[in-house]
């Protein structure tokens, strides 16, 4: 990693971890179930779709196109995949946050 490497804010690394356990089924309705379920955070489809646009701009995922369907209205879904790149901006602040609580479990608690 380069130190120009930005790091991954907290909805980003939500987002990408929803996609990771949704495996080849990530677009957009399950991404944000994912998240609320694990989470119980409210996610607007606004706040992901610019996520995800960002992420992919930013080379962290990669989407593609699925066939149209008559329940959408002839519209195909767009489905997402984290790319190499994306994994280790995961890694990298995943990485960053272990180091920064390090040491600080009895301010912060023990966690699960």
């Amino acid at each position: 990693m380069s130190r120009k490497q930005q790091f991954l804010g907290e909805f980003e690394q939500m987002v990408m971890l929803a996609i990771l356990h949704l495996e080849d089924g990530a677009y957009t309705v399950p991404i944000r179930e994912q998240i609320m379920e694990r989470t119980g955070r409210s996610v607007s489809r606004g706040a992901l779709y610019t996520t995800l646009e960002r992420l992919e701009e930013k080379g962290g995922l990669a989407s593609n196109l699925g066939d149209p369907t008559p329940v959408r209205g002839g519209r195909p879904k767009r489905f997402w995949k984290v790319t190499r790149q994306g994994l280790a901006q995961l890694r990298h602040s995943r990485e960053a946050m272990q180091n920064m609580s390090r040491g600080l479990a009895a301010v912060l608690g023990k966690t699960k």
